[in-house]
């Protein structure tokens, strides 16, 4: 496949076990794997395939047993504490089946408060926030606390906090698994306008196969091996928007 766009992600021979008793669990087995910019990536696969320990490997939180997950070119598993902790802040957002939401703070208080650690002024924060509230279809709800947001609504806020940060990766793990039909769909175009206008990498973990339907690729995972379906269709982009064109960065 031929693209002028280099990897975001590059994987080699990943594993990822750990001993239960006297018996070795293979969550992760000789994953090889590469994601580029601006793709929206689907990793399907019923539950302890695997699949939400490649999430944490991808999102450093955790490292392999093996192997190598180089993101943006640095191996993550080489890192220290620190620098994975500034990767996380700065790089990469997360999205939740729970929404994780701090009910004592409004929608936008809880978008703000991902923007702490980068020392963002409380102004600056206040407009990020109301701009990505905005973004998602929710400037009438930036006051309103969790208790009085629909699931889709506070789904919407936990991508609006994600983003707050202008990462280059959203990980979302059962994004939808909360949700009604209709406010799946919302949260697709959401996703999907991420990946396809702001050069967003979107990675999702499901075992949904509308929702699988909504990416680029559809990965499958097995007994921690990974496999593309054959139905995939996907060709890396040859322009992708630099970072200052994420959501709410004008």
């Amino acid at each position: 496949m031929e693209t002028t766009t280099e990897p975001l992600y590059r994987l080699k021979a990943v594993d990822r076990y750990f001993r239960v008793g006297s018996a070795e669990v293979r969550a992760v087995d000789n994953v090889d794997l590469e994601l580029y910019p601006g793709e929206l990536v689907a990793i399907e696969g019923p539950s302890g395939s695997g699949k939400s320990t490649m999430l944490q490997l991808l999102g450093a939180l955790d490292k392999p047993s093996r192997g190598s997950v180089v993101f943006d070119g640095r191996d993550l598993s080489k890192l220290e504490d620190g620098e994975l902790t500034s990767i996380r802040a700065r790089d990469i957002g997360f999205v939740f089946q729970a929404f994780n939401l701090i009910p004592t703070l409004t929608a936008s208080e809880n978008v703000e408060i991902a923007m702490v650690p980068l020392k963002e002024g409380k102004a600056q924060r206040r407009q990020r926030a109301a701009e990505l509230l905005d973004q998602v279809g929710l400037s009438e709800r930036t006051r309103h606390l969790p208790s009085l947001l629909s699931g889709g609504e506070q789904q919407r806020v936990a991508i609006a906090r994600a983003m707050a940060n202008k990462p280059r990766v959203i990980l979302a793990d059962e994004p939808t698994g909360n949700l009604d039909s209709r406010s799946s769909e919302e949260i697709g175009t959401i996703l999907r306008s991420l990946a396809a206008e702001h050069g967003v990498t979107v990675i999702l973990v499901t075992h949904a196969d509308n929702v699988a339907g909504w990416a680029h690729r559809r990965l499958a995972m097995h007994d921690g091996q990974l496999s593309e379906r054959d139905d995939s269709q996907w060709t890396a982009p040859r322009a992708v928007p630099p970072p200052e064109a994420s959501v709410g960065s004008g």
